[in-house]
């Protein structure tokens, strides 16, 4: 059974960092693309970050392309979303999501797919 459990959300100032963890079982990372959404208060969910199961290859939305970075760890079955410089408008609930169909791909911008698993999210506010 697919799952994903994130963690690491938390208030931080803005330019500040927060790294974010996807806890991943019930398949394999280097057959599973991972992608990390999020959704604003008045905003609908976007794609933020991808990477890429078969070669790890990783990709950006233009919004977060430079600050974020996204790797994952085989012994601990995580993807992570390093997040650096942040800024007011990246407070949003974080979701990590999976799909054995899906390709990484970034359209107009943003990191897109259709993923059938999805954690619960986690709150990152960015606010002085």
């Amino acid at each position: 059974q697919v799952q994903l459990v994130e963690s690491g959300g938390g208030l931080v100032q803005p330019g500040g960092s927060l790294r974010l963890s996807c806890a991943a079982s019930g398949f394999t990372l280097d057959l599973y693309s991972v992608a990390w959404f999020r959704q604003g208060p008045v905003n609908e969910r976007t794609g933020v970050s991808c990477i890429s199961g078969r070669d790890g290859g990783t990709y950006y939305a233009d919004s977060v392309k430079g600050r974020f970075t996204i790797s994952r760890d085989y012994a601990n079955h995580t993807v992570y979303l390093e997040m650096n410089g942040l800024k007011v408008e990246d407070t949003a609930v974080y979701y990590c999501a999976t799909d054995w169909h899906t390709a990484c791909m970034v359209v107009g911008g943003t990191v897109r797919g259709v993923y059938e698993y999805w954690g619960q999210g986690t709150q990152v506010t960015v606010s002085s």
